[in-house]
Parts: C-alpha cells; sequence; structure tokens
C-alpha cells in the first residue's frame, strides 16, 4: 500500500470511521480530483455508498457550494472535501453537522501533504491538542507574544477550546484533516500580530503587521502589497470579513512550512489567528470568509499556564 494509500484509509477509517452501509459524499475540484478518487475508493472498500462530485471553484458563488451539493451535504451520513474555496465555514456543512452529520474538508490539500502528515504519531498528536483546548476552556485570557513584533491579548470567557485530533466519528463531528491542533473562537482582543504567512497569499520575506483593536482587525501594513491584499479578501465580505476569530495553536509534528495554509497551521510550535467567519467553532459571525495568519517563535500563555516559550512546547517537557 502507498503512503498516499494508507493516507486515505486513515481519513475514512480512523479518523471518520465510515461504517458499511453508510452513505458517504465525496467533493473535489479539478485540481484534487486524484485525491477525491483516491477517498471515494477508500469509503467504498470500508462498505460506504460512496459517491464523488467535481465542483469547479466560481468566485460569483462565493464559498456556498450550489444548491444540489448543498442537498447533498444534508442527506448524506458523511462528507469529505478536499476542495477549494474551503467548505469549512459555509451554512451548508454546519447545517449538515447540526443534523447530525459527520466530515472532513481538506481544502488545498496534496498528496504529499496528506501522506506525510497522516503519518504522525496519532495518540502524541491528540493529547497535544486535548492538553490546549482544555486550557483554552478553562482559562479566561490568553496572552501572545513573538520577538517580531506580536502582542496580544485574547478574551476567551465564554467560549469553548475545541481539540483537532482527527476524531471525527461522532454525530455532527466536524474537523479539518490533515489535523493536527488546538483551538478556541475569542471573544475579543487587543493588540498587535507579527506574521509570514498569510492564508489567501502566501509567504512573506519580511513580517506583516497586523493590529487587532475591540476584537477586529483595524489595520495591516509591511511586505509590499501583502497586507493590502489581505486586507482586500476580508474587506470584500464586508465589516464581519475582519472579525477576530480564532486562536489557535499547531500540534503536528510532521508539519512544515509550504505557503499553504492547511498545513502551516498546524506547525507543532507555532500559533495562528484567523479572521472572519466564527459561528462554525464556537462564536457568533458568519461570513463567507475565514483567513488565518501563521506566528512563528510564539510565546504563549492560556490562562496561567505557559504553552509555548519562543516556540518550544512546554506542556509535556
Amino acid at each position: 500500500m502507498s503512503d498516499l494509500e494508507q493516507a486515505v484509509v486513515s481519513v475514512v477509517e480512523r479518523c471518520l470511521r465510515v461504517q458499511a452501509g453508510e452513505t458517504v459524499l465525496v467533493v473535489a475540484d479539478p485540481d484534487s480530483t486524484a485525491i477525491g478518487e483516491a477517498l471515494l475508493a477508500a469509503a467504498r472498500a470500508a462498505g460506504g455508498d460512496a459517491v464523488l462530485t467535481i465542483l469547479p471553484p466560481d468566485p460569483g458563488r462565493g464559498t456556498e457550494p450550489p444548491a444540489p451539493v448543498a442537498a447533498a451535504f444534508a442527506a448524506a451520513d458523511v462528507f469529505i472535501a478536499p476542495c477549494l474555496p474551503s467548505l469549512s465555514h459555509t451554512s451548508a456543512r454546519k447545517r449538515a453537522c447540526e443534523a447530525g452529520h459527520r466530515g472532513a474538508t481538506l481544502p488545498g490539500v496534496t498528496a504529499e501533504m496528506l501522506a506525510r502528515l497522516m503519518s504522525t504519531d496519532f495518540d502524541a498528536l491528540a493529547a497535544r491538542c486535548r492538553a490546549v483546548a482544555a486550557l483554552l476552556t478553562d482559562a479566561d485570557d490568553a496572552h501572545l507574544t513573538c520577538p517580531r513584533g506580536t502582542d496580544m491579548r485574547l478574551d476567551l470567557r465564554g467560549r469553548a477550546g475545541i481539540s483537532d485530533e482527527g476524531d471525527l466519528g461522532a454525530p455532527g463531528a466536524f474537523g479539518n484533516l490533515p489535523c493536527g491542533e488546538g483551538f478556541i473562537s475569542p471573544a475579543g482582543g487587543e493588540g498587535t500580530i507579527a506574521t509570514l504567512v498569510l492564508a489567501g497569499v502566501g509567504v512573506t520575506d519580511e513580517p506583516v503587521m497586523l493590529t487587532v483593536s475591540d476584537g477586529a482587525l483595524t489595520g495591516a501594513d509591511g511586505a509590499g502589497d501583502a497586507a493590502a491584499r489581505f486586507l482586500e479578501i476580508l474587506d470584500a465580505h464586508g465589516p464581519s470579513g475582519r472579525n477576530l476569530a480564532e486562536l489557535g495553536v499547531g500540534t503536528n509534528d510532521r508539519a512544515t512550512v509550504t505557503g499553504n495554509i492547511l498545513e502551516d497551521e498546524k506547525i507543532l510550535g507555532t500559533t495562528h489567528v484567523a479572521f472572519g467567519a466564527s459561528a462554525g467553532i464556537g462564536g457568533t459571525v458568519t461570513v463567507p470568509v475565514h483567513l488565518d495568519v501563521v506566528v512563528f517563535e510564539p510565546s504563549l500563555r492560556i490562562g496561567d499556564s505557559e504553552v509555548l516559550d519562543g516556540g518550544r512546547w512546554l506542556l509535556d517537557a
């Protein structure tokens, strides 16, 4: 069995726990057809009644899938979506999970990435994810800094942390694969973020400095036109596009910097902050955009617990 075949079996059998007779919807785009076909084959091998649909991107449609695909989400027991734009924060995905269906999105995944990141030690990864999620749930606040100038304080009161460990077998379960983070949707936040990786933009040579006030992104500077492009993507969706949506901590030791945010946000020893949609992860904002930025060499305190020190993982030291 190839590394990719082993990875898709892990997605279907270990993470989603597809059972014989369950209906499975695989949604790919033209660039991920081969991965979609591999997932289709694995789902059928597990006994699922699986179908594959190819969903070409359409800027005029936005991120929500067309009505026939949205209806398929609502009808399938399990959905797997290796497609762009991401369906993670869509109303179609959210409604499917609220109805008890389960699934995973893999936006922008490549065969090499999937094979490498899904070969991690899942037990060790799960322990890290759960530890972070528990701290985020119990704490009232978090403080994030880094040598490049990040200094961010986040209000966590009334919000629950989520463990992205790849365990998606329960009714209504949803996650991003490859897995590897603990995260939360903050209730608010203030400060500055220095980042070298921005979703929708890529990797920059110099830091982009983001300013957050009263739970919203208020400014971005640096790295040529990267800051302006990032704001342009968010602002295309109105003021809610700048909502402070997420604080996450990467926990996958196989992840490395690629410019693909699906992987970059999972890097062990990094943190990420996202803007835009938050309703699907415990927040209150519904908008068809969710963009992460990655902070390298961070120091992170959650409540009274030091989690990272200059990118060094502390919880299991």
